[in-house]
């Protein structure tokens, strides 16, 4: 059986400054773009939406208490 410790309080807090840069980094690229074409920035920001929708919603701490991935069904491990 394969047990996941707890990440420290530490790693958690500590990526903020890297998503804020992150974000700015992105937002700077997006700016960039839209200066030589507003379509092609535009697709690439709806792309790069999706995407950090799909990375915050596999964050592990903003999911519900109790709620698994597959379960018994999917085959996944008991808990």
């Amino acid at each position: 059986m394969v047990k996941k410790e707890p990440a420290e309080p530490e790693a958690r807090t500590g990526g903020r400054g890297l998503l804020v840069l992150e974000v700015v980094f992105v937002l700077v690229l997006l700016v960039g773009l839209a200066l030589w074409s507003i379509p092609g920035a535009l697709m690439l920001g709806g792309a790069l939406g999706v995407v950090g929708c799909e990375r915050a919603m596999s964050r592990p701490e903003r999911r519900a208490v109790g709620a698994r991935h597959g379960g018994e069904a999917g085959g996944g491990e008991r808990q």
